[in-house]
């Protein structure tokens, strides 16, 4: 992990990141931003809000659930995923997974219960336990080593398994491991609706907090910008990164938490925070060529391609003057976090 840098910003760079900040544009959305978890996870923690819910055969609703209705209206109003409605036609999609490599969320199902054949159908919890519809309690756990339920067991199929952490972020895309690295270090969230929005651009509270997310520094000073007040939620955050000359404010004492942040300023302020130096190679080998090496961010804009691991900075533009969306800055981010 590379040596995090608290200097003061001095120069052309620090001029610039001063006052070229992007136009005011209003605050993003009140969407609340959460701690990400697996879309597994939420499927469980959101069926378990009906554990008790009697089971009543035909039960589609949480009046009343049978097994695969249960099945049903869980993934859908979890995830928005349409399963068909009953458990032998659930069994019918997605991808079989071993009992040894159950992750929560997973469907799991059993045989030979009422009928012959698939005929019952549970979520995975974790720990060994299936939330399911059963006659008796309703809505339960039951543990897949229960003298009932364990001989009955079938098999299992994986309907998330593109969607491991976020509904918009798949296992195919170049920047899953940044986001989702991250997202499991708590160093940048999801959302409330159980997606990422990578293509949803970074204001300069954001980039402050995530940035202090890795660095934990706490700041001596809490009142340096007008606009920031203390119950701000990314007050102590942005105090730290304008201590640590990271980001700065504006000459007239404002800090602008809400304006987005471009790519440029993206590069410059992740490579003063990780202590990024190109060196000799890198510079031989700029990849874009609008960017002339003459160009007050030309290191900072440089070294995004010379330590990406993601492949999305390998391209023949750097564009930056475009926003920084969340997946370029989680990707600039654990680019640094893991450069050399």
């Amino acid at each position: 992990m590379g040596k995090f840098k608290k200097i003061v910003a001095s120069g052309l760079a620090s001029f610039m990141l001063m006052t070229t900040a992007p136009v005011a544009i209003p605050a993003l959305s009140h969407t609340t931003e959460v701690q990400a978890a697996s879309l597994g996870q939420s499927l469980v923690d959101y069926g378990k809000k009906f554990m008790g819910v009697p089971y009543v055969f035909g039960g589609t609703t949480p009046r009343g659930f049978d097994c695969s209705g249960f099945t049903q209206y869980v993934y859908k109003n979890t995830a928005g995923i349409k399963l068909p409605r009953t458990a032998d036609q659930q069994y019918k999609v997605g991808t079989a997974v071993s009992k040894s490599k159950l992750v929560p969320g997973d469907l799991v199902f059993f045989a030979n219960t009422y009928k012959p054949g698939i005929s019952h159908v549970g979520i995975y919890a974790g720990n060994n336990m299936v939330l399911n519809a059963t006659t008796k309690q309703g809505i339960a756990l039951v543990s897949l080593n229960n003298s009932y339920w364990g001989p009955k067991y079938a098999g299992a199929k994986r309907v998330v398994e593109y969607y491991d952490g976020f509904k918009d972020v798949t296992k195919n895309d170049p920047t899953y491991n940044a986001i989702m690295t991250l997202t499991d270090k708590n160093i940048i969230q999801g959302f409330d609706d159980y997606t990422f929005r990578p293509d949803q651009p970074v204001t300069r509270g954001q980039a402050a907090a995530i940035i202090n997310r890795v660095l934990q520094q706490k700041p001596v000073v809490m009142s340096h910008f007008k606009d920031v007040p203390k119950m701000h939620r990314f007050a102590v955050d942005i105090a730290a990164i304008r201590e640590a000359g990271i980001i700065n404010g504006f000459p007239d004492k404002t800090f602008r938490p809400d304006e987005y942040m471009s790519r440029t300023e993206m590069a410059v302020i992740v490579q003063k925070a990780f202590e990024l130096k190109l060196g000799n190679a890198g510079a031989a080998s700029n990849p874009y060529a609008e960017i002339k090496n003459s160009y007050w961010a030309y290191e900072a804009i440089v070294t995004m391609s010379a330590i990406d691991k993601t492949g999305i900075f390998q391209t023949e533009k750097y564009y930056g003057d475009h926003r920084a969306t969340r997946e370029a800055f989680s990707a600039a981010i654990y680019n640094a976090m893991n450069a050399k």
